[in-house]
């Protein structure tokens, strides 16, 4: 029996397919028309820097490859509603392992590779994971022993898939049979179904997991193709991980539904990037403003670029406008700004026609069918241009968070409050000028503080610790972690390091600067003046 527990009105369903925003289509439905259509044409090439490696699988071998993994997990009890997740880097076996989800009607959980112990043993025992997909190594972390050491507290995970030597081979059936292929069809998931659980940071206590159906993703997916003008003839590239909603969104399902080419890179390097977007003819690629300035700063930009890398889409956290004109004008692409989140993935761009004000001075404005607004402390609309709560309502929104009805926040009419600040230019365009949510955006990846500061707070030498957001010119922000000390106590800030990593938090929720204080400023009832920090950090070097 599925845990899942959407928030799916009967008259939203209605409305939507009415409208035509909804088009009752599952993204397995647009793999297997792509297989027909021209099954020999290459689906995913994919990159691996380590290995100094490249392989290639067409859309009828990862059709093959898919069903005999489908058939081996449906062998060992894996099956419609189960919950099945994957830490996997941008390789070709992540494409595999989500369509097999699909085939069998179980639901995908990617997870970011960088997660430890801290943030995996709470997802997976969250989601009542069944199954586990995972590297035996990557960049140098040994994914295998954390895992096997994280099953043994995890009594719901029955399966554990280590890409070793072998990489799939293990969990495959050697051939499908006519009752597997029965049994896919009748573990299909409906377009309404959940297929999708992607946890996002949490800016209080633990993460969310968002549940999205066929429907949702199809819709934003279909959107976005339709503003970008992107094809079936044209390559994509995806360097941003394939287990974050933009690397899943435009790096898996786009190309699917479009039945183009998917190109990754499994670790960042701009070098390598460009080397790929001129021997794989890239037209379109997608990251946050990090990957952006990499690119544009790159000494391989010169003899690597060509004319039919067109679209550039930078989100994650606003674009600041000095490095979107620089960047653009090196490049010579269009340059698209997008604004978005897990739980509506894109939901305003500009558009290729847009004037330059609009692109570098606005995160775009809403797809057709979805409808934004900023809103004072009461939740009134305010004019034009006065900051204000962000909050949207459209096709793309999401179905709820697991088990945790009570966070939907969003009200009867339909309307989510994203946590984000911003006020409308140019009349519909929208510009985030600030965030209500307590988190930093640090390369367009969130750092959840609360987590990080829940964990300094058990440190036996920290009296306080707060951590908030420092701008920065190339990732947007860094993470500075303010303390106050026990009596007598001393520490420095690779300590502060060594001692996150010990209790499990991945590198990037890692603070980059530390000041010490001998005493928080604080409001009259006690709470921590965050603003006061924020003001402190931009002054530290």
């Amino acid at each position: 029996m599925s845990i899942v527990d959407p928030i799916l009105s009967n008259e939203r369903t209605q409305a939507m397919l009415q409208s035509n925003h909804w088009r009752n289509k599952t993204l397995l439905e647009f793999f297997d028309e792509a297989v027909a259509k021209d099954g020999n044409k290459p689906a995913v090439i994919g990159y691996c820097k380590e290995t100094d490696s490249k392989e290639i699988k067409t859309y009828k071998e990862l059709s093959v490859l898919s069903d005999r993994l489908a058939a081996g997990l449906l062998h060992k009890g894996v099956g419609k509603g189960d919950v099945v997740s994957f830490q996997l880097p941008n390789w070709w076996e992540f494409v595999v392992v989500y369509l097999v989800c699909m085939r069998i009607g179980a639901i995908s959980n990617p997870l970011m590779p960088i997660f430890r112990e801290s943030e995996l043993s709470y997802m997976l025992g969250f989601a009542k994971s069944k199954v586990i997909f995972a590297p035996a190594s990557f960049r140098g972390f040994n994914h295998a022993g954390m895992i096997e050491q994280l099953s043994e507290s995890l009594p719901s995970l029955e399966h554990v898939c280590i890409l070793g030597e072998h990489g799939l081979q293990p969990f495959m059936a050697d051939q499908v049979s006519d009752a597997d292929r029965e049994q896919f069809e009748g573990n299909k998931l409906s377009p309404n179904d959940v297929f999708l659980l992607m946890y996002t940071s949490g800016t209080t206590g633990s993460p969310k997991g968002v549940m999205h159906t066929s429907n949702t993703h199809e819709y934003s997916a279909r959107q976005f193709i339709s503003r970008t003008e992107v094809t079936d003839k044209e390559n994509v590239f995806m360097g941003s991980p394939t287990a974050h909603m933009t690397g899943l969104m435009f790096g898996v399902s786009m190309p699917i539904m479009l039945g183009a080419t998917m190109v990754f890179l499994d670790q960042w390097d701009p070098s390598l990037a460009w080397k790929i977007i001129r021997d794989e003819k890239i037209a379109f690629t997608m990251g946050a403003t990090p990957f952006l300035a990499d690119l544009s700063e790159s000494d391989a930009l010169t003899p690597c670029n060509h004319d039919t890398f067109r679209i550039f889409v930078c989100g994650g956290a606003p674009v600041p406008p000095a490095i979107g004109r620089s960047a653009s004008e090196r490049l010579n692409v269009n340059l698209v700004t997008v604004w978005g989140m897990t739980e509506m993935s894109a939901v305003t761009t500009t558009l290729l026609t847009d004037t330059e004000e609009k692109v570098f001075e606005t995160d775009g404005y809403p797809y057709d069918g979805t409808e934004v607004r900023v809103v004072n402390s009461k939740g009134q609309p305010i004019p034009n241009g006065e900051e204000g709560r962000l909050q949207t309502r459209g096709p793309g929104n999401f179905v709820g968070y697991l088990k945790r009805p009570e966070a939907y926040d969003t009200d009867a009419e339909g309307w989510f409050e994203t946590g984000d600040l911003a006020k409308i230019v140019h009349q519909k365009y929208i510009r985030i000028t600030g965030r209500s949510k307590d988190i930093i955006i640090r390369g367009g990846e969130n750092i959840p503080v609360a987590t990080v500061e829940n964990t300094l707070y058990r440190h036996p030498q920290l009296q306080d610790s707060a951590v908030v957001a420092k701008p920065d010119d190339r990732l947007g922000e860094r993470a500075c972690c303010f303390i106050t000390l026990k009596q007598d106590a001393t520490i420095d800030l690779q300590q502060i390091k060594d001692y996150l990593s010990a209790e499990g938090l991945s590198k990037n929720y890692w603070p980059e600067y530390l000041e010490i204080l001998p005493a928080m400023p604080r409001t009259a009832s006690g709470k921590i003046q965050k603003f006061k920090l924020r003001d402190m950090a931009k002054k530290l070097t």
